[in-house]
């Protein structure tokens, strides 16, 4: 045995000698050689490989565009209607989206559960959505069950139900999304730029709480019949499945639909009246970042300036090694990101701009991101930073249609827009044919720092005087509000309390995290001497351990607040002391991106103003009626920030908790960085029964 080991071990290192003393030959062979001074010229762009288009009419009307493509048996369809949110009725906004969202929750013999069932039970998909200018309804499916999911689109967009059931649960998601955005800055700086930017046009409408109530089931069904029909809609079929097939299931599953084409929406085209910089500046107080959003109208969708637009973007904020992006962040430190982009429409579109960045360097930003377009569209683009990005574009595409169902995105977004017939085939040498001129061009033409819209989301007592040495400034509130610099002073008057309904009490909640039992609230209101004493005692789990206690006079008046406790394993405290209309101490908070955070706290706390702690111990002493409105100035003690904020009747619930079933006023928390539902009860004592924070699964509810 040992010979043999002995003769093969040989035997390799024989062979791997004579290959080495092979490849010094070569190596020595082609070293005598000289080397090419230059990389070989590009080979010329190859069109992006797709299986080739074919389109139908159906007698109906429906266009029908086929991408086939038998490889692996699955199948994306999709089905697009020009019944977006520009289609909305007036004073209605949301309408196009809430039918969106309600049409796979129902349809033909279906309910909700049953569309669920049918469509996970093949390992498929089935959604809905609306934009600016269409709806569309996808599934993806493997190919062997493409009659069903063209059954279930059928019902969807022919026979929906709109089940009333299902109505108010959208509805109430609805309304709960818009008073979680309402405290989210941005949100806020989407909403506003839109509305700024638009004008009275309907690109410029956004939902609201008052337009979502309005809604009614007839509005919904009205809008799907009127809007929903074969004429003016696009089906595209990608994968598994040929043209004669997918005649033939399409019009098997959708026999007997007809319809009108729809009637064509507002004008589309969008003049700028804006001829300089305008800042609207949306007071948020006691932000502590700000959010920037500034750009302009451009063009119409099949403008043959966006080959060489994209390109400039690119380099501009178009990823991480972009311009704003490496200047922002990388150099400067002021930010986690900053980004462009270029968004098509029906209409006219837009190039935005954006970074959410520290109130101290606001400023600084904008003044960089207003310097950073300019150099774009008046310099020369070096010659390797434009090959970089033109590169990368032109390179990545082909992953960007891999699939199906990305297929079918690309395909019916170039339909819908009317872009060229052979846009998604061509788009890369399009691409590649752009010159630095051309995209010097067309970002003079697409980035207009001179005559920008820009929306700035943060403290606005900190920012505006430094924002109106940069351009002329609009103060808003965050729901549209105009207001005037001397209204950025948070002015708190004395709430006008029943006092005389606070009592010595003891109050247990059970904290419930996602309809599990996760931990408890205990808190008790009890005499200090001429004043009163709020107590609180809060565990969540293992995450969170809090103790509590808020000091105040029988006239409101602060006195002082005290917190301590752990937050996943890290100490946290609050300990400050208002006298003399000011509140100094120091508190130590955990931080969103990890950590804890420690600040000195000397702010000013006018008269009426309460610390954010104590507002649950006081609303039995609230004047509650119907449609009450109470505005309440709240001083966040873990911030040292004082807050404006708004307690809403909007309406009367029963609501069950482990303490029983009672009738309750829904009072609705906004203004605060977080907004919190209250449910009060009706009649004295007005117990706080429940309260939620706005989008996140945490209830808690009174136990006794």
């Amino acid at each position: 045995m040992r010979s043999l080991i002995t003769r093969g071990t040989t035997r390799g290192f024989t062979s791997y000698a004579v290959a080495a003393l092979a490849l010094s030959a070569g190596a020595l062979s082609v070293g005598a050689q000289s080397f090419p001074a230059r990389p070989p010229a590009p080979t010329a762009i190859a069109p992006a490989q797709f299986p080739p288009f074919q389109q139908a009419v159906l007698p109906n009307g429906l266009k029908l565009l086929v991408v086939s493509n038998p490889r692996l048996p699955v199948l994306s369809i999709s089905i697009s209607f020009p019944a977006g949110s520009q289609y909305d009725p007036d004073g209605k906004s949301g309408t196009a989206e809430m039918v969106a969202g309600l049409l796979t929750k129902g349809g033909g013999t279906r309910n909700a559960e049953a569309v669920a069932a049918a469509i996970e039970g093949v390992g498929g998909s089935i959604s809905a959505g609306a934009g600016a200018d269409f709806l569309t309804v996808n599934v993806n499916v493997l190919s062997d069950n493409a009659p069903l999911a063209l059954q279930l689109i059928a019902d969807a967009v022919m026979r929906p139900t709109f089940a009333d059931k299902e109505v108010e649960l959208y509805r109430t998601q609805t309304l709960s999304g818009l008073q979680l955005s309402q405290s989210d800055p941005a949100a806020i700086a989407a909403r506003v730029f839109a509305r700024e930017l638009y004008g009275k046009h309907p690109y410029g409408r956004s939902a609201d709480p008052a337009s979502v109530k309005a809604i009614t089931r007839a509005d919904l069904v009205a809008f799907q019949t009127s809007r929903l029909a074969p004429r003016g809609a696009l089906m595209v079929l990608a994968g598994d499945i040929t043209l004669a097939r997918a005649q033939q299931m399409v019009a098997a599953a959708f026999t007997g639909w007809s319809g009108m084409r729809p009637a064509a929406g507002a004008l589309l085209g969008v003049e700028s009246s804006r001829t300089a910089t305008e800042v609207v500046l949306v007071h948020r107080a006691g932000s502590v970042q700000s959010n920037v959003v500034m750009g302009n109208l451009t063009w119409a969708p099949a403008d043959p300036r966006s080959y060489a637009a994209t390109i400039a973007n690119k380099i501009l904020g178009g990823g991480a090694d972009s311009r704003l992006f490496m200047i922002l962040r990388e150099q400067k430190g002021w930010t986690y990101g900053a980004q462009s982009g270029l968004t098509r429409q029906l209409g006219t579109g837009y190039f935005t701009a954006s970074t959410e960045v520290r109130t101290e360097a606001t400023d600084s930003s904008l003044k960089e991101l207003l310097t950073q377009l300019h150099r774009i569209r008046s310099e020369p683009i070096p010659a390797k930073e434009f090959d970089d990005a033109k590169n990368s574009l032109v390179g990545r595409f082909p992953l960007q249609v891999q699939t199906a169902d990305a297929v079918a995105s690309q395909v019916s977004t170039a339909q819908l827009l009317g872009l060229a017939p052979d846009y998604v085939q061509s788009y890369r040498q399009k691409l590649a044919a752009v010159t630095p001129v051309m995209a010097l061009a067309a970002a003079k033409a697409a980035f207009r720092p001179d005559a920008a819209l820009v929306v700035v989301v943060g403290d606005g007592t900190k920012l505006y005087d430094k924002l109106k040495a940069i351009a002329p400034v609009r103060i808003v509130s965050p729901d549209g509000v105009r207001l005037q610099p001397e209204d950025l002073v948070v002015k708190a008057v004395a709430l006008d309390l029943a006092m005389d309904q606070l009592a010595p009490r003891s109050d247990s909640f059970a904290v419930y995290v996602q309809g599990n039992v996760f931990g408890f609230l205990r808190s008790r209101l009890e005499r200090a001497g001429a004043g009163w004493k709020y107590i609180e005692d809060t565990q969540l789990g293992p995450i969170m351990q809090q103790h509590t206690e808020v000091s105040f006079g029988a006239d409101l008046e602060m006195t002082a607040v005290t917190q301590s406790g752990k937050a996943q394993g890290m100490d946290t405290k609050i300990d400050v002391s208002y006298a003399s209309g000011r509140a100094k101490g120091s508190a130590t908070t955990p931080q969103p991106t990890g950590g804890t955070k420690t600040i000195q706290v000397d702010a000013e706390m006018p008269l009426g103003a309460i610390d954010d702690n104590l507002l649950a111990s006081l609303l039995p002493a609230f004047r509650w009626v119907a449609g009450a409105k109470f505005p309440v100035a709240l001083f966040s003690s873990g911030k040292g920030s004082l807050t404006p904020a708004m307690l809403s009747v909007s309406g009367e619930e029963s609501v069950t908790v482990p303490a029983g079933t009672i009738l309750a006023w829904k009072v609705d928390l906004t203004g605060s960085d977080q907004p919190v539902t209250f449910w009060v009860e009706k009649s004295a004592p007005h117990r706080l029964v429940k309260f939620a924070s706005v989008g996140a699964p945490v209830e808690m509810r009174l136990v006794k």
